[in-house]
């Protein structure tokens, strides 16, 4: 029993240390983009130039203990370099106004306005997280825990994603990749957002349609919707074939995180009817890859539940269940379900899904493509089961006893807190 527990002890004392070798490659938090072949960027005139050779972020290179202990997730991607063309606010599409800068925990962000008055954001790439790491990591001396945990994240997920919602008729947010060095127009901004790469996408809250869809007379955040139902209980509602579709594509793509404030609403309007049309934004976590000792025990569906990582098969369906579900899809029958799971297994053949991955710059290809893809055709041949089950899992929780995240405050009655359609 001695010799056990003396074995325990050393075998407990090896692992710490393992981990305490891995979280010590860096003692960064954050770390912008790294332009290849530029020495001095404060002396280079970025007007000269069209585009840039840049590496997302070298932060997440790490030797074969790290790749153990936290995982080998997508570090080769972030430390690529690929091709960004340079963008200047003041002649984009006519010139752009900086409204605000956004308020995402990890991510930075600025929202912009054309002159034709459409709304787009400006998202980093590369992420912030110190906000998200917790007193007690810091005083451990862990806190790279949380800080590598980017690397799970796929930097340019965001643009493959939309290339497939494209195919799969889902309405996205149409990001491209963009460099934005110091100018005038960022003014108090230039510090935090000049020289970096981000990506620029239409805004999922703006009084100008940009969708293709006709009649749109704004688009709107769920709070707003929830506004406009409850002054319009019986003429508002949400296509539902739409809604169902795009949480069945986030499914196939991995993107576990869509919570109620990564979505706005395209709102028609025929004949006093007002029909909305769901828009998911914020796609850092696409194809989000968990691997390594560390990564495996968090995403564990007895410690965090929500932390899905994107395998070849669901692990854990109900992990991938928002209240955001159980109140917009409750009373959805289950035979749109699977209808729209169908129509997804046919528009994304393996064709068009290996075709997808043109979007990516070949050597992003390359490295992560094939992994990709075959996941997602691997879950794609599976949905209809996923399907129903989803729907299992919305019916079994029922309606929801407390307000919508971001909807707090809203003035609504208590029926149309619990669910969309229980005015």
């Amino acid at each position: 029993m001695k010799k056990i527990l003396t074995a325990f002890i050393l075998l407990f004392i090896i692992i710490i240390g393992l981990i305490y070798w891995s979280v010590s490659s860096t003692d960064k938090e954050f770390e912008r983009g790294k332009l290849i072949n530029i020495d001095n960027i404060e002396l280079i005139n970025f007007k000269d130039y069209d585009s840039v050779l840049i590496a997302a972020s070298m932060l997440y290179e790490g030797e074969n203990i790290k790749e153990f202990i936290q995982g080998e997730q997508y570090r080769e991607a972030w430390s690529t370099p690929i091709k960004a063309p340079v963008v200047f606010l003041d002649t984009l599409f006519g010139g752009m106004t900086i409204i605000k800068e956004g308020g995402g925990k990890q991510t930075h962000s600025l929202k912009l306005k054309s002159p034709n008055g459409i709304m787009y954001t400006l998202r980093s790439v590369n992420k912030d997280p110190k906000p998200l790491i917790p007193e007690f990591l810091r005083v451990l001396g862990l806190e790279n825990i949380v800080v590598d945990g980017i690397s799970a994240q796929h930097p340019y997920g965001a643009i493959l994603a939309a290339k497939l919602a494209e195919s799969s008729m889902v309405i996205h947010t149409n990001p491209k990749l963009v460099f934005i060095p110091k100018q005038k127009l960022l003014g108090e901004f230039n510090a935090k957002y000049g020289n970096r790469l981000f990506l620029l996408e239409y805004e999922s809250d703006s009084e100008k349609n940009w969708t293709s869809l006709e009649n749109i007379i704004k688009i709107i955040d769920t709070k707003d919707l929830q506004k406009l139902k409850f002054g319009n209980p019986k003429n508002v509602m949400i296509n539902k074939k739409a809604l169902v579709r795009s949480r069945l594509f986030d499914l196939l793509i991995g993107d576990w995180d869509r919570h109620t404030k990564q979505w706005g609403w395209a709102i028609q309007k025929n004949e006093g009817q007002y029909l909305a049309f769901p828009i998911a934004a914020d796609r850092d976590n696409a194809f989000f890859n968990i691997e390594g000792v560390i990564p495996s025990l968090i995403a564990n569906e007895n410690i965090e539940p929500m932390l899905r990582p994107f395998e070849r098969d669901i692990d854990f369906l109900p992990g991938l269940v928002y209240p955001f579900d159980r109140y917009f899809l409750l009373q959805t029958p289950k035979a749109i379900f699977i209808e729209e799971a169908k129509y997804l297994q046919n528009k994304l053949t393996n064709q068009v899904i290996d075709n997808s991955l043109r979007v990516w710059n070949k050597a992003i290809s390359n490295l992560d493509g094939k992994e990709i893809t075959e996941k997602i055709k691997s879950r794609r041949d599976s949905l209809v089961h996923y399907a129903v089950e989803f729907k299992k899992v919305i019916d079994e929780r029922g309606e929801l006893n407390e307000a919508l995240k971001g909807s707090e405050d809203t003035q609504i009655s208590h029926s149309l807190m619990r669910c969309f359609e229980c005015q």
